[in-house]
C-alpha cells in the first residue's frame, strides 16, 4: 500500500497570478492554479500536461513561504486560529499539484516526469525544512501547544499536538548550525530517493526476460502466452515472449513453469535486476541513503534512524517492533523448514536429483497443494474476472458491510485509457466520493499495488475524497478475458480496504483525515477487508466462471478453505525477512556496519535467523522500493504488526455474528472513520474490548492450534 501524506499549507490565488509564467503556459490555463470544476475537484486529467507541474511547484512554494511569513509576522498572541489553522489551511496549489504528480511518478512516469522528480526532490525537502525548522514559527506552535488546555474542540487539540510532535521530530529544537546540517542531509536524501525510484523503474523494465520458444514457457495458459507474446511485440521483439518483472522477488509465473532452466532464469533476472553495475544499479544509492539517515538520526539525538522514525508510531520503539518480529519469525521459519522438506520429497520422488532452490518453491508448492487438497490454481482462475471481482465482490462486500454503493462514470477524464472511474454513494444514498481504478501493469508504472488520494477529505475545506487504487495485473491480449489469481483477488480487497478507510473519513482537517495515520495502523483496515473475499455469501456472488457464468462450486470452495493455511511458513518467512532487513538497515549505529549492500543483507538476515536459502526475502535490498522510496523506511514491520490487529479484530467479528451491517457500522464508527483524531491503541481496545493479542494471527497462519 502506498499512501501520500504531505502537509502543505493553502495559498491565495490572486498572488499566484504574478508568479512564474512558463513559456506557452499562462497561469490562467494551468489546471493546478484553481480548483477543478469537476465533481469533488476531481483532477482534470484531460487538461493536465507535464509542463503544468513546474509553474505550480514554483508558485506554490513561493506562496506558501509568504503565508508562513504572515503567520510569523502576526504580533498577536499565538492561538489556534492565527497559527495552527492557517498553517493547516494553506498551500492549496502546491498540494493539488503534488497529489497528482506523485501518483504520476508511480503510475504514469515518463522521462519528463522522472526528470522533474529528480530536479525537485531536494527543492521539496528544503521547502519542508523552511517550515518545520523555522524557529519563530515553532515558537508560536509551541505557545499554542503549551496552552492547548483552553481548546474545547477535541480535533483542534489533536491537530495542535500532532503539529508540535511533527516540528519536534523534524528538528525544530536544534541549533542554527545543526539545522543547516539537517537541511543539507534532508536534501541529499530526497535526491537519492528520487534517483533510486528512477533507477529501479528502469532496472525492472530492462530486467524482463525474453524467450524465443513457447516450449520454454510450458505450463502457462494460452491466455498468458498470448499476453507474453503481445508484451514482447510492444517491446519491439515480435515473435518472442516477454516475462516482465513485478516488484517482488518471486514472480507469478514460476508456480506454473515446468522448465526448471526457465524458472531459474526468471528468478535470477528478478533478484539481480538492480545490481548489474550499470546506470540502474541501486546499491551505491541505497548505501549512501542509509548513511545519510543515520547521520540525520544522530543529529536529532537518536542512536539510529529507526529510533527516530518510530516515535509517533503504535510500536513507539524499534525494540517493540523487533520483539514482535522475533515472535512471529520463530514459528514461521520452523514451519517453512518443514514445508521445504515436503517439497524436497516430491523432487526426490520424481527423480529430480537436485536440491530445492528458491525458483523451485512455488512450482513444487503448487504440485503439493494439488496433491494435498486437489486444488489447482488454473482451476480457480477462470472464476476471477477483474471487473466481476470488483463490482460483484469488492463493491458487494462494501454495501453489505457499510451500505456504500458505486456507479460507473464514463464522463470523467482519466490519466490513462486503462483507468476506470466510479461515483460512490453512502448508506443514505447521498453521493460521497469519486473512486478511480488502474488495473494493469505498464512499463512506466512501478510494481505493486497502492491507494492514493487526489483530494483528501476535510469538512473545513468542504472536500469529499477522490481516491485511486493502482494495481499491476497482467493485461490480457485483445479479446481475452482479464483473469486473475486468488492472490490478486485478495490484493484487490486489500487495497479497497485502504480506500474505504479514506472514503468514510469525516475529519475537519486533512492532516487527521482517513489514512493519515501511523504506518503500523494504516494496514489494519486493508488487511481486515481481505477476509470478506472468502466470506461465503460474497465469494459466491463474484466467483463466476467467465465462460459458463456458473458460480464457483461448493466443492471447490471447500478445497480453498482447507488449503487456507497451506504454505504459510514460506509466506510469513519471506515477509518477516523483508521487515527484519528494513529494520537492520535503519538500526545501524555506525556507518562502518554497512560495508557493501549485499554483504550487509546477508549478515542482517543471518543474525536474526531469517537467512533461509529456499525462502528469499520478499524484497531484496537493491529493489526494496517500500523503504528507499515509498515512505516505509523502518516501517515495513507494519504489515505484520497490523495483521496482529487485523486477526484479533476479525476474531471479534466471528465471535459477534460475522459480516453484518451492525458490525460493519460499529467498525466504521470506532475504527474506519476516526482518522488520526485519537490514540489508536485505545481505539483498537474500544472496538475489541482488549489490547491486541498475537495468538489469533498465529492460529490463522496455522502455527498454533
Amino acid at each position: 500500500m502506498k499512501t501520500m501524506k504531505l502537509v502543505v499549507p493553502i495559498a491565495a490565488l490572486f498572488v499566484l497570478g504574478a508568479c512564474n509564467n512558463a513559456k506557452n503556459n499562462s497561469n490562467v490555463d494551468n489546471p493546478f492554479f484553481q480548483k477543478s470544476t469537476l465533481q469533488y475537484q476531481a483532477p482534470a486529467f484531460d487538461k493536465i500536461k507535464t509542463e503544468h507541474f513546474k509553474p505550480a511547484f514554483d508558485s506554490g512554494m513561493l506562496q506558501q513561504n509568504a503565508e508562513i511569513e504572515k503567520i510569523v509576522a502576526n504580533t498577536e498572541a499565538p492561538t489556534f486560529e492565527n497559527t495552527i489553522l492557517p498553517l493547516e489551511l494553506s498551500g492549496e496549489i502546491l498540494k493539488r499539484a503534488l497529489l497528482v504528480f506523485y501518483n504520476y511518478t508511480s503510475a504514469n512516469k515518463d522521462k519528463e516526469i522522472a526528470a522533474l522528480e529528480e530536479a525537485y526532490a531536494a527543492k521539496f525537502s528544503a521547502h519542508s525544512d523552511n517550515i518545520y525548522l523555522n524557529t519563530k514559527l515553532f515558537e508560536k506552535v509551541k505557545a499554542v501547544y503549551d496552552n492547548r488546555a483552553v481548546l474545547t474542540d477535541a480535533e483542534d487539540k489533536r491537530l495542535v499536538e500532532l503539529y508540535f510532535e511533527k516540528f519536534e521530530m523534524a528538528g525544530a529544537n536544534l541549533s542554527a548550525d545543526d539545522k543547516a546540517k539537517l537541511k543539507k542531509l534532508n536534501e541529499e536524501e530526497a535526491a537519492l530517493s528520487a534517483k533510486f525510484s528512477t533507477q529501479l523503474l528502469a532496472a525492472t523494465k530492462s530486467g524482463g526476460v525474453f524467450f524465443d520458444d513457447a516450449k520454454d514457457l510450458d505450463g502457462l495458459s494460452a491466455e498468458e502466452l498470448k499476453a507474453a507474446q503481445s508484451d514482447a511485440e510492444k517491446a519491439g521483439q515480435k515473435g518472442k515472449y516477454l516475462i516482465a518483472l513485478i516488484n517482488t522477488t518471486q514472480q507469478p509465473c514460476l508456480q506454473n513453469l515446468t522448465n526448471r532452466a526457465s524458472r531459474e532464469k526468471i528468478f535470477k533476472a528478478s533478484w539481480t535486476r538492480a545490481e548489474k553495475g550499470d546506470a540502474n544499479d541501486t546499491r551505491a544509492t541505497i548505501e549512501q541513503m542509509a548513511k545519510l539517515r543515520l547521520q540525520k538520526a544522530k543529529l536529532l539525538g537518536q542512536p539510529n534512524y529507526a529510533a527516530w522514525k518510530l516515535q509517533d508510531q503504535m510500536a513507539k520503539t524499534p525494540a517493540a517492533a523487533k520483539d514482535m518480529l522475533k515472535q512471529i519469525a520463530f514459528y514461521a521459519v520452523n514451519t517453512a523448514k518443514n514445508e521445504a522438506a515436503e517439497l524436497q520429497k516430491i523432487i526426490d520422488a520424481e527423480g529430480g536429483n537436485f536440491k530445492l532452490e528458491p525458483w523451485d518453491w512455488n512450482y513444487y508448492a503448487e504440485k503439493l497443494r494439488k496433491a494435498k487438497y486437489d486444488l489447482d490454481e488454473t482451476e480457480i482462475k477462470p472464476y476471477f474476472e477483474v471487473t466481476t471481482v470488483l463490482e460483484k465482490g469488492v463493491f458487494f462486500a462494501a454495501e453489505k458491510m457499510y451500505g456504500v454503493t458505486f456507479k460507473k462514470r464514463t464522463d470523467l477524464p482519466v490519466y490513462h485509457p486503462d483507468v476506470v472511474a466510479y461515483e460512490v454513494f453512502d448508506k443514505d444514498g447521498k453521493s460521497m466520493a469519486i473512486y478511480y481504478l488502474d488495473f494493469y501493469a505498464r512499463d512506466n508504472k512501478v510494481g505493486g499495488a497502492w491507494m492514493s488520494n487526489y483530494v483528501e477529505q476535510s469538512t473545513v475545506l468542504d472536500q469529499k475524497p477522490v481516491i485511486v487504487n493502482v494495481y499491476n495485473y497482467q493485461k490480457p491480449a485483445a479479446g481475452s478475458p482479464s483473469l486473475i489469481s486468488f492472490d490478486d483477488v485478495e490484493t484487490m480487497f486489500h487495497e479497497f480496504g485502504h480506500s474505504i478507510h479514506g472514503l468514510v473519513a469525516k475529519q475537519k482537517y486533512t492532516t487527521l483525515s482517513g489514512t493519515n495515520v501511523p504506518r503500523d495502523f494504516v494496514e489494519f483496515p486493508s488487511q481486515i477487508n481481505e477476509h470478506w473475499a472468502l466470506e461465503p455469501a460474497v465469494l459466491k456472488n463474484y466467483a463466476i466462471h467467465y465462460k459458463t457464468k456458473e458460480p464457483i462450486p461448493q466443492a471447490l470452495l471447500d478445497k480453498m478453505n482447507k488449503a487456507a493455511t497451506f504454505n504459510q511458513g514460506y509466506a510469513v518467512t519471506e515477509l518477516s525477512a523483508a521487515a527484519a532487513l528494513d529494520m537492520a538497515w535503519h538500526s545501524i549505529t555506525d556507518e562502518k556496519q554497512i560495508g557493501d549492500a549485499l554483504s550487509f543483507e546477508k549478515k542482517a538476515l543471518t543474525d536474526v535467523g531469517l537467512l533461509v536459502n529456499e525462502v528469499p526475502t520478499r524484497y531484496h535490498s537493491p529493489y526494496f522500493n517500500h523503504i528507499w522510496s515509498s515512505g516505509y523506511s523502518a516501517g515495513y514491520y507494519a504489515y505484520i504488526w497490523s495483521e496482529i490487529l487485523d486477526q484479533d479484530a476479525y476474531q471479534w467479528f466471528k465471535d459477534n455474528g460475522g459480516m453484518t451491517r451492525a458490525n460493519g457500522d460499529r467498525f466504521r464508527d470506532l475504527i474506519l472513520s476516526i482518522g488520526n483524531t485519537k490514540d489508536l491503541n485505545e481505539a483498537f481496545k474500544e472496538f475489541t474490548g482488549h489490547k491486541a493479542d498475537i495468538k489469533p494471527l498465529l492460529r490463522s497462519r496455522g502455527f498454533i492450534q
